[in-house]
């Protein structure tokens, strides 16, 4: 259940980041707001799994779920440029999230 908490708190870190750029600086209300409160549910999702994962692991995992996340978003809404480079990158941090994952205690 923990893992399952971890990748909802990692899946919220997508959210705020790609909120973030919504936002333009926070000079927007709603998702301004909607940035905040995703922040805060992704780390008290964060809290909840460091209950029982361990916090290296946790914690590499979920900031890899966001910042994978956060360059598939970026290429895909805001045009950012897709290249075999930045695709080896992104899959480099897949693969070591899945090592941390598939090798580590928890």
């Amino acid at each position: 259940m923990a893992w399952i908490i971890l990748l909802l708190a990692g899946l919220l870190e997508v959210a705020w980041a790609v909120g973030l750029k919504y936002s333009a600086g926070f000079t927007r209300l709603w998702p301004s707001l909607a940035t905040v409160a995703a922040m805060a549910a992704s780390v008290a999702l964060l809290g909840l799994a460091l209950r029982t994962l361990p916090l290296g692991t946790a914690y590499t995992v979920w900031t890899g779920i966001g910042a994978v996340g956060t360059v598939i978003l970026g290429m895909l809404l805001f045009g950012e440029p897709i290249s075999p480079a930045r695709l080896l990158c992104v899959s480099l941090i897949v693969i070591g999230i899945l090592g941390l994952k598939l090798l580590g205690p928890g």
